[in-house]
């Protein structure tokens, strides 16, 4: 195998192993976060709209980490300077 196939095979390995990773925290904590506000509503009704501002700012921090790990993936893929460098000292 010679370097550029090890290389894209690595950065494709890479960026799965980064959105997989990076999508599974995010999922599991809006999905608690969730639940957790509905029960607080549910014990206490007449806060629900504080309950349900305080939510929505939660699962917008929550899922900027997914957003984070879609960005470095996407760098991975697209703009990733081994794969250049590697490029350049095959054509050589």
């Amino acid at each position: 195998m010679d370097a550029i196939t090890l290389i894209g095979a690595m950065s494709v390995l890479a960026a799965g192993l980064c959105i997989a990773l990076g999508g599974i925290g995010p999922a599991l904590g809006e999905g608690n976060a969730a639940a957790n506000a509905l029960r607080a509503m549910a014990q206490q009704p007449d806060e629900s709209s504080n309950i349900t501002r305080t939510l929505f700012v939660a699962m917008a921090m929550v899922e900027s980490t997914a957003i984070y790990a879609f960005v470095v993936t996407v760098l991975i893929m697209y703009f990733n300077p081994f794969w250049n460098y590697a490029v350049e000292m095959a054509s050589k």
